[in-house]
């Protein structure tokens, strides 16, 4: 039940981005199915890419004081829209906010689910 509540969070965080930026930051067809589908591939692109490409830039993560970690996320976000229909992402910059935005938001969302399960 708590991996479905993380996905909804991440979905909600997904289409409320690109909802409440009119599309400048992301573009999201529609909650169901786009939202959803892209929270679930986000779980599993977070879970396998993420990390290979984590290690394998650990010099340039350390040069750049761990700011690079935030062009890791948008280059997880631009894998999620190059898989998912319905997800297109409008520019890097843009990309880059909207992970950021995304990660707050779902790690707010996770935080809160601990903290009522306690």
């Amino acid at each position: 039940m708590r991996f479905v509540l993380r996905m909804l969070i991440s979905a909600a965080a997904l289409f409320g981005v690109a909802y409440l930026s009119g599309g400048a930051l992301l573009q999201v067809d529609r909650f169901w199915p786009a939202a959803v589908i892209a929270a679930l591939v986000l779980a599993v692109v977070n879970a396998t890419i993420k990390p290979i490409v984590s290690v394998l830039s650990i010099p340039v993560t350390f040069l750049t004081l761990g700011l690079f970690g935030l062009v890791i996320n948008a280059l997880m976000l631009y894998i999620v829209s190059w898989i998912v229909p319905g997800v297109h992402t409008t520019g890097f910059l843009q990309t880059v906010v909207a992970s950021i935005v995304i990660s707050i938001v779902t790690a707010l969302g996770g935080k809160m689910l601990e903290d009522g399960n306690s």
